[in-house]
């Protein structure tokens, strides 16, 4: 006699898959401190996040090695981890060394790019406008991601694409926050605009120039985000 077919499991909502909870994690913890959600001196507990999020503890304790690289968390031995208060410095030296670097890609993707790479960076910056005529910040930041991570590729440079998309990492969040400010997604897209037009008329120096503006505007921007979400003393 053949055997029963096994009854199904039922349906459970689960999480996101494990291997993006701990980014996901890092970009809310980001958003909601430079939010203002999470002040200073709030201690964000280990075993806890790992229990709302349904993950070990293991990808919070490195989402929280990540966040203070940025500056938004500190580690205090013994006592855990805290949300830091940002150091306008740290995060402008930060942008600075940003900048540098993605001027450089910015230069050499003027000169390195095929004609394919290049199609393909006008293609995917065409493609971001709906999300700006629609004010979609979050699909919008995922262009910029892409963008600006084409143009790293485009360099073909693999040192300096690793020490880029490095850097990157560490103003992320201070550049994701800046798209919930009006009219910045459409400054920033005017922004892509220039370097884009430099890139296709392989001018390195018009290139690097427009990419280091643009994350000088970026910064700015971020800053002025911060100062309208700063609690009241």
């Amino acid at each position: 006699m053949p055997p029963e077919p096994a009854t199904p499991a039922p349906a459970i909502s689960a999480p996101t898959p494990r291997r993006t909870l701990a980014p996901e994690l890092r970009r809310s913890l980001a958003d909601d401190i430079l939010a203002g959600k999470l002040l200073p001196g709030t201690r964000l507990d280990e075993r806890l996040l790992a229990a709302q999020w349904g993950m070990s503890r293991t990808p919070v304790r490195e989402a929280l090695k990540q966040l203070a690289v940025t500056g938004l968390v500190e580690n205090h031995p013994h006592r855990g981890v805290f949300v830091a208060c940002i150091d306008s410095d740290h995060v402008r030296e930060m942008f600075e060394l940003a900048a540098e670097l993605e001027a450089s890609c910015a230069r050499l993707a003027a000169l390195r790019m095929n004609a394919e790479e290049r199609r393909q960076l006008e293609a995917m910056h065409v493609a971001s406008m709906e999300a700006v005529s629609r004010g979609q910040s979050d699909r919008y930041d995922s262009f910029n991601l892409e963008f600006h991570a084409a143009i790293f590729r485009g360099c073909h440079n693999k040192q300096m694409e690793e020490a880029t998309l490095t850097m990157r990492g560490r103003v992320a969040p201070f550049r994701r926050a800046q798209f919930k400010l009006p009219i910045r997604i459409s400054a920033s897209f005017e922004e892509h605009q220039n370097i884009v037009a430099a890139i296709l008329k392989g001018d390195a120096d018009a290139a690097a120039s427009s990419m280091r503006s643009h994350i000088s505007e970026s910064f700015q921007a971020s800053e002025r985000y911060r100062d309208t979400v700063q609690p009241t003393p």
